[in-house]
């Protein structure tokens, strides 16, 4: 990720003095916008069951605002539709099977910025994270089934807390940003067996459009 940040920051820096003009300087202006992307997610805490899991894509869109609190610090919340999930492989009864498992949210992050300069900000915080839909598509030998999860089950958490973290690049009225995250809880509810039970760690590239 540390990679990521410093590509997205030199690429912003090369653009900028390209053009021959300084960046608009918004760092005292409270704007509001939107942006959209995509998630590369996988499982960073199994508790014990027996899979092995891969990464999956997913995308991101959303608003965001930007509230000064002076010029070098800030608040911005958000609120993005953004998909999660995993690819995983195991077997049961000694069957091979695997499953692409697609978690959509609604995010809320609450984000504290470090405004450096007017074109890098920094920014971290918590985020609230609510469960709309989850799709596992299963494959076992010749055989592929869907099933949507309409969260009968009391034992599935709705509601996660998470943290996340990273930098966004302003160019004029562009924002590019790069951004990691993890759950702080698992996505079961009451700790008792689910299969799987995980909690999910992401990267997540946006570009938006502020005003």
């Amino acid at each position: 990720m540390k990679k990521i940040l410093l590509s997205i920051a030199l690429i912003g820096t090369i653009v900028i003095q390209s053009k021959g003009q300084e960046s608009l300087d918004m760092r005292e202006d409270f704007t509001f916008g939107f942006k959209a992307g995509l998630n590369h997610s996988n499982v960073y805490d199994t508790q014990g069951d027996g899979f092995v899991a891969g990464p999956k894509w997913g995308y991101t869109a959303g608003i965001f605002m930007a509230i000064p609190i002076g010029k070098f610090l800030g608040f911005q919340p958000e609120v993005l539709y953004s998909q999660r999930g995993f690819k995983a492989t195991g077997s049961i009864a000694g069957d091979a099977y695997s499953i692409t498992r697609t978690t959509s949210w609604i995010d809320v992050p609450l984000l504290i910025q470090l405004k450096l300069t007017s074109f890098l900000t920094i920014m971290a915080g918590p985020q609230y994270s609510y469960l709309v839909k989850q799709t596992d598509v299963y494959t076992s030998g010749s055989t592929t089934t869907q099933q949507q999860q309409t969260f009968d089950n009391d034992n599935l958490r709705k509601n996660l807390l998470c943290f996340t973290g990273g930098a966004d690049i302003n160019i004029q009225h562009f924002v590019i940003g790069g951004r990691i995250g993890w759950d702080l809880q698992n996505n079961n509810g009451d700790g008792s067996s689910s299969n799987p039970r995980y909690k999910n760690e992401w990267t997540q590239l946006t570009v938006g459009f502020r005003f």
